[in-house]
């Protein structure tokens, strides 16, 4: 019961409604997230954890970056099912399609994106 609560939780805020529909495009680090949802780094990283505690995401490390994902391997079948409904809800949403939108040109930029993408 307490996972559950702490997914919910954890989709109770549209910032974090927002990642999770980047992340179910693709696997995004913090600078993609930034940049698509046009958010700072610590808001980003700050509701990315959120959705990482609550066992929704997955993190690895490629070099200087950390990559987040939707860890479909070892959700359980409630998580899955509140993903899909959470993709489902988003598919007609239009900041959500702006979102995507936005993923499509974000890029990589390594520790200076803090700086690079809010110029």
């Amino acid at each position: 019961m307490r996972e559950l609560v702490k997914a919910f939780k954890a989709l109770s805020d549209e910032t974090r409604l927002r990642i999770l529909n980047l992340l179910l495009e693709r696997e995004c680090c913090v600078c993609e997230v930034m940049q698509a949802l046009d958010i700072s780094q610590p808001r980003a990283s700050r509701n990315l954890s959120a959705l990482y505690d609550a066992g929704l995401l997955r993190l690895r490390r490629v070099g200087l970056w950390a990559v987040y994902s939707i860890d479909k391997e070892s959700l359980g079948e409630y998580y899955i099912n509140l993903i899909e409904a959470v993709k489902k809800g988003l598919e007609e949403n239009e900041t959500a399609s702006l979102d995507r939108q936005r993923l499509r040109s974000a890029k990589r930029v390594g520790p200076g994106c803090i700086l690079r993408t809010r110029q």
